[in-house]
């Protein structure tokens, strides 16, 4: 069901939802947390369709600021999407033009679900600094994308300068099985310290440094980083030790080959992670992420040097 409210404001949006709510039983009940979806003047339907899948593991209110980008005086204009059109949340789409797009925490504030965990989402741009970004500073976590930027190895730079406990990035996310399946092997014997790591993948691909930044602060090795343009996010890792190298290897994107000294070549599902994957990973945790924070303020600066 989707309910359209143009030239609105946020008490009339609060009375719709109960006045639902009433008619519907419990729809906007038993929700988790707020989860706020700040897309600028990008379409947000695939940063909205991503929470609602996500939404189904993680029942939550979405709140989504989308900028009216007409030459407008201040204006709201809002939908509110439940049922089918929602997954397991309830999203409220505002679109806000003239002023009150300079006052985004004060036009989502009424709209909060009281008591529960905020998390906010930067789809498209990154912020200066997200912790102090109006929609930033009012939740426990913090999620951008690099990804979506012109220039993505220069932005994780910049969020390395200014990271608060509760950042994190999708870019982080996305190599979460890749770091996986490399800590798995080297859990097993031989256990011989690594002399040299290297990391192929997409020239401009952040979690091609990110996962870079990992290996060389947790092996505190040299790690070296092959760009290859228009290359499926990360094909490669390898791992260079005394016994033999460990190859991590996943050319197409999809299917990885996992090679070691004295033992037969294993195939394993490795597809690129979806976006409604990588989102509800990181809803599934409030506490700060300290391994990111470390690789984004110490590893980085180790494969720079």
């Amino acid at each position: 069901m989707i309910i359209n409210l143009p030239e609105t404001t946020t008490r009339a949006i609060n009375r719709r939802l109960v006045k639902e709510r009433d008619e519907g039983g419990a729809i906007a009940l038993g929700r988790v947390l707020n989860l706020l979806i700040d897309a600028g003047a990008h379409d947000p339907e695939e940063a909205i369709a991503a929470a609602n899948d996500a939404s189904r593991e993680h029942p939550c209110r979405v709140i989504v600021i989308s900028k009216d980008t007409k030459q407008r005086s201040a204006t709201l204009d809002a939908q509110i999407r439940l049922g089918g059109d929602a997954g397991a949340s309830e999203v409220i789409v505002l679109r806000p033009s003239g002023e009150l797009d300079t006052h985004l925490d004060t036009l989502v504030m009424p709209l909060l679900l009281p008591d529960a965990p905020i998390v906010t989402w930067w789809p498209f741009d990154v912020p200066a600094n997200p912790a102090e970004h109006p929609l930033g500073a009012m939740a426990q976590r913090r999620i951008t994308d690099t990804s979506q930027v012109a220039k993505p190895p220069a932005e994780l730079r910049k969020l390395s300068e200014v990271y608060t406990d509760g950042d994190t990035d999708l870019a982080w996310t996305r190599a979460t099985l890749w770091r996986g399946l490399i800590a798995a092997t080297l859990d097993q014997p031989p256990y011989e310290p690594v002399r040299r790591a290297v990391v192929v993948g997409e020239s401009t691909h952040p979690s091609v440094d990110l996962m870079a930044a990992w290996l060389a602060q947790s092996l505190r090795c040299p790690v070296e980083v092959e760009r290859l343009k228009d290359a499926p996010a990360i094909t490669q890792v390898r791992l260079e030790r005394a016994s033999g190298d460990i190859v991590l290897d996943r050319p197409d994107g999809k299917t990885a080959a996992l090679r070691q000294p004295n033992q037969p070549e294993h195939r394993i599902a490795l597809p690129i992670r979806q976006l409604r994957e990588c989102l509800a990973e990181e809803l599934r945790r409030l506490d700060a992420d300290d391994v990111y924070g470390e690789v984004l303020q110490k590893g980085l600066a180790r494969i720079d040097a």
